[in-house]
């Protein structure tokens, strides 16, 4: 059985760029905070959670690593730049916009029986399919098919470790993949100077090099953490 765990960074659009309705309509859902002192702090953190719509937001890195080869692929945006391929060890980042990832995603996953992510149904993969239709990008694959048995629906199994560790949400706190590498004894993604709310402004100052190294860190430790889960937390 051939694995792959797919992992992914996103960015919201400035909220300048956006017409005057979807402007307005972002501002609706925070209005009731209008004139009280929590307003400018609720307005910064929904300019932040932009980044989470695929709507309004893109995948400005694609990280995949191949669970079997123990090697992977980290595609990245960097407007403006120049850095085409670089192979540090046994990852390789290359330089891409958003559609071509998209496609050599889809056209790479085929190859692959098992797809593994962290919270991938919840985020990832519907994010991917979203933005996938935006650019105009056929899927490949049905990853989101078939959640509670893990049978194979359309040649490939997702497995998404969350659901897994959470029980489909019969445990009400889940954690989160910092917390589970640290309590697995498994160096935490979560070490670096760039972290999931950094990113937005990491891309802004043109680091899309350092965001795609943070990706690769979180496949690693999602790696590890599939392999602890397989290994002791299921019944044999």
């Amino acid at each position: 059985m051939r694995s792959v765990v797919v992992d992914i960074e996103t960015v919201g659009a400035d909220f300048s760029s956006l017409d005057e309705y979807t402007q307005q309509d972002i501002l609706g859902r925070i209005r009731a905070a209008a004139g009280t002192a929590k307003y400018d702090e609720e307005l910064a953190t929904y300019m932040q959670d932009l980044q989470f719509s695929p709507l309004i937001g893109q995948v400005v890195v694609l990280g995949v690593y191949d669970v079997e080869r123990k090697s992977g692929v980290v595609s990245f945006q960097a407007p403006g730049q120049e850095i085409g391929e670089i192979v540090d060890g046994d990852m390789t980042y290359k330089q891409r916009n958003e559609k071509s990832m998209l496609e050599a995603f889809w056209g790479g996953i085929g190859e692959y029986d098992q797809c593994i992510t962290f919270n991938g149904r919840g985020f990832d993969i519907p994010y991917l399919i979203a933005r996938s239709g935006a650019n105009g990008v056929h899927i490949t694959r049905d990853l989101m098919s078939n959640r509670f048995n893990n049978k194979s629906w359309g040649g490939i199994v997702h497995v998404d470790l969350l659901d897994q560790l959470s029980y489909y949400g019969a445990v009400r706190r889940a954690g989160s993949l910092h917390l589970w590498t640290q309590a697995m004894g498994i160096e935490s993604p979560k070490g670096g100077d760039i972290s999931g709310k950094e990113v937005g402004t990491a891309y802004k100052d043109g680091r899309g090099l350092d965001i795609a190294r943070y990706n690769a860190r979180d496949l690693i430790a999602t790696t590890k953490l599939y392999e602890r889960w397989r290994q002791f937390m299921q019944p044999r």
